[in-house]
């Protein structure tokens, strides 16, 4: 004879069942968090030093001998930099050793002295303490990030460098400060020197091609798809296709940017025109698809209502059913915005990982974005340049999470119940 199974044991099997999923659940978003918060750890640890810089006071004679009052522009502003640093460090006679105090300041210092005469004309005759950028090992042993109890020989600071720092800091003659450069800079072979300024500019420029390109041209081709296109193969192929165009790898777009704008067409090459282009090439099936999930999910009465009082199906479509939609609209093109910012390999494709120091005004000029700019800088070998890296990778995540704020803002402020 079977033996039956009661009611209470079904049950309670149902209950464990659910009570185990519901924790199969809980420890997968908790791994996922854990993951988040070592990544997130991860490059804030290594890139909030990039938002502080090093300064160091040196005295500088402003002399006659130095620089002529009457054309102080012609004045060689690095040697009287150097003929301070030899005075502060007299003990440093060797060529050896008056490089390595040379190398205590940025390679900018010359024009840094420049700056401070055209702002201070009334130093000129005396002398004046000027506070100058310190290089980068400088910066990274006033952070603590030098290993001091290593040999010598396994530090890119000797022990007589590191003296000399130690004697400015305990004058007094060094200061932290937050490094507004790396705003207002571009990129630069010097870490301590270089910024994120020309990416910046770039990406923008590049997003407003991208913007205007692809922003009206999916909108129109979804309304059209959804709306009035006769359902038949035809239209089912078009659509398909899409599909599958979200899922082609950006590098493809890359590539078809490099044979149609640049080799075809001859347009200029790095420039955010181009990058703009391939972007909104590749951002079209996305903002289509989300434009369509959007007119969609508007209820058929709307249609059905704006119709039976007379109006045309474009009147229904445009007066009534597109401004329904648009918070699901403006939130796939949002989100298509911001993954076109996060693109790297269609950049790199187009030309744009060139090194570019002055910061573009059109969108013809060569430029680089954020995203490449942070590939170069990850391949760079100075240590200075892991801080820049994950600190430019802070800006970026920045970017993204505040264009998902705006879209999810964006959609409460238009969305209606039915």
């Amino acid at each position: 004879m079977t033996d039956l199974i009661s009611p209470s044991s079904q049950l309670k099997g149902r209950k464990s069942a659910e009570t185990r999923f519901q924790w199969y659940g809980r420890g997968a978003i908790f791994v996922s968090l854990l993951f988040l918060v070592v990544m997130v750890g991860s490059i804030l640890t290594k890139g909030v030093g990039a938002f502080g810089t090093t300064n160091v006071a040196i005295e500088v004679d402003l002399g006659p001998d130095a620089i002529d009052p009457a054309n102080p522009a012609d004045a060689r502003f690095e040697k009287i930099v150097k003929d301070a640093l030899k005075t502060q460090f007299p003990e440093a006679k060797k060529r050896k050793d008056r490089r390595m105090i040379y190398g205590l300041l940025s390679n900018d210092m010359g024009f840094e002295l420049e700056r401070f005469v055209e702002a201070n004309p009334e130093a000129i005759g005396g002398t004046a303490t000027v506070w100058f950028r310190a290089s980068d090992d400088f910066d990274a042993v006033a952070k603590g990030a030098v290993d001091r109890s290593l040999p010598e020989d396994e530090r890119r600071m000797s022990d007589k460098e590191i003296a000399w720092i130690d004697q400015l800091t305990e004058q007094g003659a060094v200061e932290r400060t937050f490094n507004w450069s790396f705003f207002t800079n571009g990129d630069s072979r010097e870490p301590e020197l270089a910024g994120i300024l020309s990416a910046l500019m770039g990406s923008a420029l590049t997003l407003l091609v991208c913007f205007c390109i692809s922003f009206p041209v999916a909108i129109l081709a979804a309304i059209y798809l959804e709306e009035f296109a006769p359902k038949n193969r035809f239209s089912d192929l078009i659509e398909v296709n899409i599909n599958n165009l979200a899922a082609v790898p950006s590098i493809v777009f890359g590539l078809l940017g490099l044979s149609m704008f640049l080799n075809t067409f001859g347009m200029p090459r790095s420039s955010p025109l181009v990058g703009g282009l391939v972007l909104s090439l590749m951002t079209l099936p996305t903002i289509i698809i989300a434009a369509r999930a959007s007119l969609r999910a508007v209820p058929p009465s709307i249609r059905e209502a704006a119709l039976g009082m007379g109006a045309s199906p474009v009147q229904a479509t445009f007066h009534h059913v597109a401004p329904l939609a648009l918070p699901g609209i403006l939130t796939g093109t949002i989100v298509g915005m911001a993954q076109a910012l996060g693109e790297t390999a269609p950049l790199l494709m187009i030309g744009m990982v060139a090194f570019i120091v002055d910061v573009p005004d059109s969108i013809l000029e060569p430029a680089t974005a954020l995203p490449v700019q942070i590939f170069l800088w990850a391949d760079a070998p100075e240590r200075a340049f892991v801080e820049k890296t994950s600190a430019a990778i802070i800006v970026l995540l920045l970017f993204l999470v505040t264009m998902n704020i705006i879209a999810i803002l964006l959609r409460r402020k238009f969305e209606k119940r039915f």
